[in-house]
């Protein structure tokens, strides 16, 4: 079986795992009422997409 002949310094180690960090999703604040939503979906407070009404919510007065 082979054997590495060289101990991977951590340096070289670190450079080949940079892809394997955790990333944020993409969140944005709705335009209508301000609330952060997850980017390409429908508000789940307000109950808009892209300037029109796509779930109706309960309306609180």
């Amino acid at each position: 079986m082979a054997v590495p002949f060289r101990r991977t310094s951590k340096t070289k180690k670190r450079m080949r795992r940079t892809h394997l960090k955790k990333e944020l999703p993409g969140v944005i604040s709705c335009p209508k009422c301000g609330a952060p939503i997850k980017a390409h979906r429908a508000c789940t407070e307000c109950g808009y997409y892209k300037g029109k009404e796509v779930i109706e919510t309960k309306k609180e007065d």
